[in-house]
């Protein structure tokens, strides 16, 4: 297992479950603070059950039990009184399709703010223009900040997803196929916002796309049926892995 000095999340040896059918098994590895980390595997390997129980969004799934340990910054995020809305803020979450709320760009920023009681007007407009500003949307948006979010593009809807991710100011954020709805042109700016945005916060995103991966991440982790295979600096996964099952996924023999 890679150890890296400054991790931010642990996992050992843990393993999830939808009712008796396991979909990861004993899965142990870190994700080193303010890094891209990328998940790859074919579909139905566990990548996004695994991403989801890093906030917990899988306890909203009936029948899902997770056994082992995960821990951000030290904490065991499963144990009894954990306040999940606060993980939650911490550990933010990026869905493969965007879900604006059907409210105004403003009040999408702001939701997560709302929802914590924070009622001073011009705080929340600093974190609108802020958070809009670091998802790369700000000059798109600032002059119609009180329309409909519905009415945004697809691509400027998922970088609106970002920016209200951002407003509650994470520590992580997680992306599940973030660009897997997009045309190329918005998926280019999704991974120009990842690459802006890795030196503020730990991103983990989980990719169909072999060329994404080794674009955007520092770090990818190849799992298949629910097991870590191989997790290793980019560079070293897509040039030179060390199993077979590896180089067999990302040179297109399976998957």
């Amino acid at each position: 297992m890679i150890e890296f000095a400054d991790s931010v999340v642990r996992l050992k040896d843990v393993n999830i479950f939808y009712s008796k059918t396991q979909a990861v098994h004993n899965v142990t590895m870190n994700f080193p603070r303010r890094q891209v980390i990328a998940l790859i595997g074919p579909s139905g390997c566990g990548k996004s059950t695994l991403l989801r129980s890093l906030n917990r969004m899988n306890d909203l799934v009936d029948g899902v039990r997770t056994t082992g340990l995960i821990e951000l910054d030290g904490e065991n995020i499963n144990q009894p009184g954990v306040d999940v809305i606060q993980l939650r803020r911490r550990v933010g979450m990026v869905f493969q399709k965007s879900n604006p709320f059907p409210k105004s760009i403003y009040d999408n920023v702001i939701y997560g703010l709302q929802i914590q009681g924070v009622k001073d007007k011009n705080f929340l407009d600093e974190v609108v223009e802020k958070s809009l500003t670091s998802a790369a949307l700000w000059d798109e948006v600032k002059d119609r900040l009180h329309t409909s979010a519905l009415q945004l593009s697809g691509g400027q809807m998922q970088r609106l997803c970002i920016a209200r991710c951002i407003a509650v100011n994470p520590e992580i954020i997680l992306m599940d196929e973030p660009c897997s709805a997009l045309d190329p042109r918005s998926t280019i700016r999704i991974e120009d916002l990842i690459d802006e945005l890795r030196n503020t916060y730990t991103i983990i995103i989980v990719t169909h796309n072999m060329q994404q991966a080794s674009r955007v991440s520092d770090f990818t982790a190849f799992l298949y049926e629910g097991q870590l295979i191989e997790y290793d600096k980019t560079d070293r996964i897509f040039t030179k892995p060390e199993q077979k099952q590896t180089e067999d996924y990302i040179t297109g023999r399976f998957g």
